[in-house]
Order: C-alpha cells, then sequence, then structure tokens
C-alpha cells in the first residue's frame, strides 16, 4: 500500500511539473490530426514494460517494481521531455502497474499529412537515438505505442494473460481485418471467429499471442476502438477456465471417477503406507518413548530420582516376594509351562488361553512375556467392538497399534462420492470400502511391520552372537598367550627384527624353549589324529553355534495379544452402525492371526473368557489344531495362600480364625473377588466384613444383570426375567444342577438359547462330559452366595415368584383352552360317529380315551392354576408387609 501511494504521489508531481510547463493552445483531437493545423493537438501514449507484468494476486515482481516506480517514473519525465519531434510536450503520466505500462498523455504540433503512424514511427525513431526508455529489470525494450481507443484505466483483479476477448459492440469484424488490426503488436497464435451467443449478448472473438507482453499493448492500445460502424473492447481471458475444467470433468466421470480412485490409491501406497509401517515399527521398538533413551534414564538416576520427595512406600512386592507369590497359585503352573513352551517353538498355530472372566489370564501373559523382554503388540477386542460407528473402530484399531496417519472422516466423504456415482453412472466408484476391507488393510500394514521388527531383531541378535563368538576367541587367545608367557615358550618374531643379527634375525627364532605347538618333528599319523579332533570341534562349535543363533531368531519373534475376544460379551445383536456384525470384525482378525502363524512372522496368544470363541480361530488354521490352554479358579489351599502372601507383603497379620477361613472359602478362587478383599483388608476391614461387602455388591450386580432395572431393560437380554429366576433358585441350594433336568422343565422348555445366554453374560457356568453339556455351576464360586443371598430376600422373592407363577398360569389356561377346544371337536366327531356298527369297530372307544386324557391334563392344569393363584394372594400379602 506504501509503494501504491508512493506511486500515485510521484505520477501527481509529473503531472503537475508537466502542466506547469505546457503552453495554453487551443486543442485539437487526434482524427482531425491529418488535416492541415494551425493549433495543439492531444493524444495518449502507452509505454510498456516499464513495470513488471502482474500475472496473478501473488506475483512478487509487483512489489519490487513498486519498490522501484519512484525512480522509473523519474527517469521516464526526463526523458519524454526531451523529445522535440511536433512540438512533443508532456501533459500527465499514468502509471498502469498492473499491466507493467505507463500512459502518457501529451501535446502536439501535427504535421503536413501526419497520421497517428506516421507520429508513432517518429516519436519512436527519435527515441531510439537518443536511447531507450526505462525498464524495471532491463531485459525488455520499452517501446511507445500512440493509443488509438480510450485509455481504460483501472484497478480490478483481472491480471495479464496472452489470451483477448475482443467484444463487437455493433456488426462483426471480418477476421482478415481483425488479424491487421491486431498483429502489430505481437505474434498470434491462434484466432476464432465469433460463436453465435443468446439475444441481447454482445458477439465477440478470441485471439491468443504466443506472449502476454503482445497482449497487454493490444489491450491498452486498441480498448474502445472504433471500426468502421463497431466498436471493439478487448478483455484478458485466462488461459485454463476453473469452470471449463470443473464442467469438463462433472460430465466424463466415467473417466475421472476411476482415475480419482486410481490416484487415491497410489498416493495410499506409494506414501502412506510406509509411512504407517514405519510408525507401527516404532510403537513395537518403543521409538517414540522417551523413558526408554539413555539419556532420560541418566537424568532419572542422576538429578530427577534426587529431586523427587516421594517417600510413600511402593505398592509392589520385592522380586522374590512375587516369585513366591506365583507359586502359590499351583493352578497357573500348568497354564505358564504351557505358554513358554509355546513361546520358545516355533509358531506352527494360535495358543488360544480361556478361562471365566477375573482368573487372571491378562496377569499371567503379563508375567509371562515381562520375563521373556520380547516385543509384544495387543490388541483389545473389547475397546473396538464398543466403538458406535466404522470411524471410531478404525481410529481405536489405529491407535492400539500404531498406525498413522489415518483418515477416517473420509469415509462418511467417500460413502457420498459413492452415492452421487450411482446417481450419474450407475456404479460405485469403489471409494469407499466395508468395514472388514478396512480393518483388513490396516493388519496388513501391521503384519509387514511385524515383520520388519522381528529382521531387525534377528539382525541385532546375529551380530551379537558374532561379537560375543569374537570376543571368546580374543579372550583364549589371550589366556594362551599368557600360558606360553608362564611356560617360557612364547617368542614374537617382531623382537627379531629389531635386535637381532645373523641368521638369528633370519631365522626369526631365539633360544626359547620348543612346546608342542612349534615343534617341527611328530608322527603324521599324530597329525592326522590330531587334525581329526579339530575338525570334530570345529564342527561342534558350528553347530552349538547354528543352535543359539536359531533359539535367538525364535527370542526375535514379536507376540501378538489378542485380548477379550468375544462378541456376544458385550450384550446387543451383534450389529454395528454400518451393518457388519462384531462376528465379521472377529473373523477378521482370526483369519490375520491365522496368516501371522502360516508365515511364522509372529507368535500370537488369544485370550477370550469362553471356550466356544476358540470356532472362529479353529476355521482359520483348518489344518493346525490350536493350542488350547484352560485357566481355572484357584482351590482352596491356592486362594488361602495367595491372600496370606498379599497380605504378608502389604504387612498385614494373616493369622486367620476358623470362622474367617470359612469366609474366605465363600469367594472361591477368582482372582478378581481375591484382590478385593485383599484391597479391603488392607484398609482397615476385616474379613467377615469384606466378605459380606463383596457379596452384598455382587447381590445388586447380579439383580441388574439378570433381572434389569425395569420391564424395557429386560427385554433387551437373550432371557427372561421368570428363566433367570429358575436358575437363581435352584442355584442357590445347590453347588450344580444337571442341564437336563433345567433344559427340559418349565420356563425353558428345550430352548438352550437362554442358557447360553446367561453362560455368556457369566451368570452361570455349563460343564460338559464327553463334549455335551452336563452341569450348570454358578458363573463363579461367590455366586452360590450371592444367588442364597438374592433367595433370602423376601421381597424380591415374593415379586418373582408372583411373576413366575403368573407366567405358569397363563402356560396353564392356554393349555386348558386347548384342552377344551380339542373336547368341543371330540364332541361333535362322537356324534358323527355314532350307531351300533362303529361302535362294535371301536372306533368310539379311541374317542373316549382320547376325552379322558385330556379331561385329566383339564383337570391337572385346573389344580394348578388353583394352586398358584393362591400362592400369589399369600405373596402379595408378604409385599404389602414389606418383610
Amino acid at each position: 500500500m506504501a509503494a501504491t501511494r508512493l506511486v500515485a504521489r510521484s505520477a501527481r508531481r509529473l503531472c503537475t511539473t508537466a502542466a506547469r510547463n505546457n503552453v495554453t493552445q487551443p486543442q485539437q483531437s487526434l482524427e482531425t490530426s491529418t488535416n492541415t493545423p494551425t493549433a495543439v493537438a492531444q493524444g495518449w501514449l502507452f509505454i510498456d514494460s516499464v513495470f513488471p507484468i502482474q500475472l496473478g494476486r501473488w506475483d512478487p515482481r509487483r512489489s519490487f517494481g513498486l519498490l522501484r516506480s519512484p525512480t522509473l517514473l523519474s527517469d521516464l519525465q526526463d526523458r519524454l521531455n526531451q523529445l522535440t519531434t511536433r512540438n512533443f510536450r508532456v501533459l500527465s503520466i499514468e502509471p498502469q502497474t498492473k499491466d507493467g505500462g505507463v500512459f502518457v498523455k501529451f501535446s502536439y504540433i501535427p504535421a503536413q499529412d501526419d497520421t497517428p503512424e506516421s507520429l508513432e514511427q517518429a516519436l519512436q525513431d527519435q527515441i531510439n537515438e537518443d536511447g531507450s526508455l526505462p525498464s524495471w529489470v532491463g531485459l525488455y525494450k520499452s517501446n511507445v505505442w500512440l493509443v488509438k481507443g480510450t485509455p481504460w484505466r483501472e484497478d480490478l483483479s483481472r491480471f495479464a494473460s496472452p489470451i483477448l476477448k475482443v467484444t463487437f459492440e455493433g456488426p462483426d469484424i471480418h477476421e482478415e481485418k481483425l488479424y491487421k488490426l491486431l498483429r502489430p503488436y505481437g505474434h498470434i497464435h491462434d484466432l476464432s471467429a465469433p460463436v453465435p451467443v443468446p439475444a441481447g449478448t454482445s458477439r465477440s472473438a478470441t485471439l491468443s499471442y504466443t506472449r502476454p507482453r503482445s497482449a497487454v499493448i493490444a489491450r491498452n492500445v486498441l480498448h474502445g476502438l472504433k471500426v468502421d460502424d463497431t466498436v471493439i473492447r478487448l478483455n484478458y481471458q485466462k488461459p485454463i477456465q476453473a469452470h471449463a475444467v470443473r464442467d469438463w470433468m462433472g460430465s466424463h466421470p466415467r473417466i475421472m471417477l476411476p482415475l480419482i480412485v486410481f490416484l487415491l490409491g497410489s498416493l495410499t501406497y506409494t506414501i502412506f503406507d510406509p509411512i504407517r509401517s514405519f510408525m507401527v515399527q516404532g510403537k513395537l521398538d518403543d521409538w517414540f518413548d522417551y523413558q526408554k533413551y539413555k539419556l532420560y534414564q541418566w537424568l532419572q538416576r542422576n538429578a530427577l530420582d534426587h529431586l523427587t520427595l516421594d517417600t510413600s512406600p511402593t505398592l509392589l512386592p520385592p522380586k522374590h516376594k512375587q516369585v513366591a507369590l506365583e507359586e502359590s497359585w499351583k493352578e497357573r503352573k500348568q497354564a505358564e509351562s504351557s505358554i513358554k513352551a509355546y513361546l520358545t517353538d516355533t509358531p506352527n498355530t494360535v495358543a488360544f488361553i480361556h478361562g471365566p472372566q477375573g482368573s487372571g489370564k491378562t496377569h499371567m501373559i503379563k508375567h509371562v512375556i515381562s520375563e521373556t523382554s520380547r516385543t509384544a503388540l495387543v490388541i483389545d477386542c473389547r475397546q473396538l467392538l464398543k466403538a458406535t460407528s466404522d470411524s471410531q473402530m478404525i481410529g481405536d484399531l489405529a491407535t492400539q497399534t500404531g498406525y498413522w496417519p489415518v483418515f477416517t472422516f473420509l469415509n462418511s466423504m467417500n460413502s457420498l462420492i459413492d452415492i452421487a456415482s450411482v446417481g450419474i453412472t450407475g456404479q460405485k466408484t469403489g471409494l469407499s470400502s466395508s468395514l472388514s476391507d478396512q480393518i483388513q488393510q490396516i493388519l496388513n500394514v501391521v503384519g509387514g511391520a511385524l515383520h520388519r521388527v522381528y529382521v531387525s531383531r534377528r539382525q541385532d541378535t546375529q551380530k551379537r552372537v558374532i561379537k560375543e563368538e569374537n570376543d571368546r576367541k580374543a579372550a583364549e587367545e589371550v589366556e594362551r598367550r599368557r600360558a606360553k608367557i608362564k611356560d617360557g615358550t612364547w617368542h614374537d618374531g617382531r623382537l627379531d627384527c629389531v635386535s637381532g643379527n645373523g641368521i638369528m634375525c633370519e631365522l626369526g627364532v631365539g633360544d626359547e624353549m620348543w612346546d608342542s605347538d612349534d615343534t617341527v618333528a611328530g608322527s603324521v599319523l599324530e597329525k592326522g589324529g590330531e587334525q581329526g579332533v579339530a575338525d570334530k570341534q570345529a564342527e561342534e562349535e558350528t553347530q552349538k553355534k547354528r543352535t543359539e543363533m536359531d533359539v535367538e531368531a525364535i527370542g526375535a519373534l514379536p507376540i501378538v495379544i489378542i485380548r477379550n475376544f468375544d462378541s456376544k460379551a458385550f450384550g446387543g445383536t451383534g450389529l454395528l452402525a454400518s451393518g457388519a456384525t462384531r462376528e465379521d470384525v472377529l473373523n477378521v482378525l482370526a483369519n490375520w492371526a491365522g496368516s501371522l502363524v502360516d508365515n511364522q512372522l509372529a507368535h500370537v496368544i488369544v485370550i477370550s473368557d469362553n471356550r466356544e470363541n476358540a470356532k472362529k480361530l479353529a476355521q482359520a488354521l483348518p489344518s493346525k489344531p490350536l493350542n488350547s490352554i484352560a485357566l481355572y479358579d484357584a482351590d482352596a489351599t491356592s486362594s488361602l495362600a495367595f491372600v496370606k502372601q498379599k497380605l504378608q507383603d502389604a504387612g498385614v497379620n494373616t493369622s486367620f480364625t476358623g470362622d474367617e477361613v470359612q469366609c474366605l472359602q465363600r469367594l472361591g478362587g477368582r482372582a478378581s473377588d481375591l484382590e478385593s478383599l485383599i484391597h479391603k483388608v488392607r484398609n482397615g476391614q476385616t474379613v467377615q466384613g469384606a466378605v459380606d461387602d463383596i457379596i452384598t455388591r455382587a447381590v445388586s450386580e447380579l439383580r441388574k444383570s439378570a433381572f434389569g432395572d425395569d420391564t424395557d431393560d429386560a427385554k433387551g437380554r437373550p432371557w427372561g426375567r421368570e428363566q433367570a429366576w429358575k436358575v437363581v433358585k435352584i442355584l442357590s441350594t445347590k453347588s450344580e444342577v444337571s442341564y437336563h433336568d433345567i433344559l427340559i422343565d418349565f420356563p425353558f422348555k428345550g430352548d438352550d438359547n437362554a442358557l447360553r445366554g446367561m453362560e455368556n453374560a457369566e451368570l452361570i457356568a455349563i460343564g460338559t462330559h464327553e463334549g455335551r453339556p452336563s452341569t450348570i455351576r454358578p458363573g463363579k464360586p461367590v455366586y452360590r452366595w450371592v444367588f442364597e443371598k438374592l433367595v433370602n430376600d423376601s421381597v424380591f422373592r415374593a415379586t418373582q415368584e408372583i411373576a413366575f407363577n403368573e407366567k405358569q398360569i397363563i402356560s396353564s389356561e392356554t393349555l386348558i383352552q386347548k384342552c377344551e377346544d380339542e373336547l368341543q371337536r371330540l364332541k361333535t366327531l362322537e356324534d358323527l360317529e355314532s350307531g351300533w356298527f362303529r361302535w362294535l369297530r371301536g372306533t368310539r372307544r379311541g374317542i373316549r380315551e382320547r376325552e379322558r386324557l385330556l379331561l385329566r391334563k383339564l383337570g391337572e392344569a385346573n389344580r394348578k392354576v388353583e394352586e398358584l393363584e393362591r400362592m400369589n394372594k399369600e405373596l402379595k400379602v408378604v409385599i404389602k408387609r414389606g418383610l
């Protein structure tokens, strides 16, 4: 802005100077200059290339030209004042910086038979004789052009272009005449004739110069020129019009949409996928964990630890106590041994660890992996399947694996593009992919990163093994030399070259003693025997080294842990926002896990609360059996030892009485319940109070999970309230019941979906015998006492009993109605079958037997209804009393 104001002030100063020097005389237009004039005429000149031609809004050359504008305009004024042709006088100078030129208003005395062309040539000749006009860089020679039209001094955002649009205000100008008119200003690359336009719109022609400078001169010189009866207007036109490109792309979707898909796919595979693989590898190798770097660890030891005033005791037990703690849990020993054996072998299958929730599966895996110090990638299915949208699930998976960058917002955009493509072309572009495909794409990149981690770790291991071998050989060589020096048999020939003389120097030996290695004499057989022993030892060393490297190679494999591998544990119908099911997501993970072990890229450990989820993994590995590892609740002895060890580490007295031991046994061996008990006892509660608190809290949780807060909440479960009450009531008095006794009785009546749903929700545990369901137990050991306390709640029991009886009443009344309807039909049939002949044939006897059976069922159902209604009346009295 400052430079623009400076140009304006310079121009006004020059105009004032020119007006002061000008002599006021009668003026005459340029058109009458061809006559014999006696007065002064006026005209306009356009001088090009004084400033840089601005080609766009952000052209940096414009600022450079504006900075030099005062000097350029001053020099131009001096040069123009030196012109004497036809008494040339400058009246005003008006810069047209956007077009890189200057408009000069001048006065002159026309010569005899003077024409605009002769005047322009005379001025140009005198300028060439005295030297060129000033230019902003001097690369172009500035020329003067006589303005034949009307100068248009505008500051619109219309920038110079080699293409000009010539608009005709009047009849069209012939193409040849238009060419002759515009050719003097530069070489014309193309000229198009006017095209038909709507009524009321001026016709126009388009021409393109080879250089923008020619178009600038033509536009400023000829704009507003009247040719015959037509006035021409010239304006710049952009070489590439945005709307033209947009219209072409919109009119050719069958070409553009596949091209866009190809470009985006190429961009993803060539740029983003390598970055994502690098980021996943960085997460696995802890490149971005500043606590792993030696500089931070040094600062932590020497500075930060001394500044920390935290004197609170650590909650973690010492290492030897932790080992004792793990040994006290006897049920984990076999599972840990199986996992360690799997991790030390070549990955040929998937390790499937199953056990009830809270049995310590995750804790055990962390303990085993911490001992191996291997790279581990953890994918939590619970976090993924809780997502409410595809974008959220993709983002969660990317966060867990380190997959970055990820553009989740593109999913909705791709869907919109597919919808638009279907409307335009009738087919999808393929930009949007299903949720399974997106997860598979992420996992493929993660698999490539796992392979890179394995290769990197194996190379480091090989380098370390070779270095250790070289160090061992160097140490053996040093020891051998020391032994020779001690025995006096070591000799260094380099000393003879310094101090020896004569034959001693040439031989390189002295008077040292000969040992078995230096003697020349010896038996050939002895040499052959020694060589064979040496070869055998070398072969054994090579084999040992190869074995060590193979073991190290297996140890370099990363470990992939897939937690909470269960779709039914999250409730609902299993449908996600996009229409995909949770089963589809788990199937993708299962297939990916199978591909990892097939290609031997990693050890894969899958953790699930339900053994039935192994079916998905078995389908992904049809030819290989799974390495199934079960983890159960601890027995009473292990549970008591576990609690005592934990409390001893915390400094709590562990001398339990007989009653306290019985209370502890009520919790069973579930790790989560035992940890809760330990926490409560450490905070000052008694064992009895802690156990009662755990049971009371479990009662509230069970009441909500099994029966729901209200009717609508209960409808969302795969079982009914009466079915849950039946199981709770029976298991409150028995620790184990027959599976089929409950299944065939009311209210299940052969439908096992409700029992399977309860098992997935961990309300019950179904035991098997030879592969078939056999028994039903509480889902947790503590549920045995939770069920008992829930049943002893008189009001809750009365409420559930009434609802249970109502269901039975409805079922009995339905049976009564069916019996009555069938008896009515039998009565009609008996009337039709009357007669002595049919009586002799025995037809009526069958009807009578069926009637007796229906009457017996009808009587039993009536009595049952009466009994249930009587019980309901009594239960309602209990509810009213609130006891």
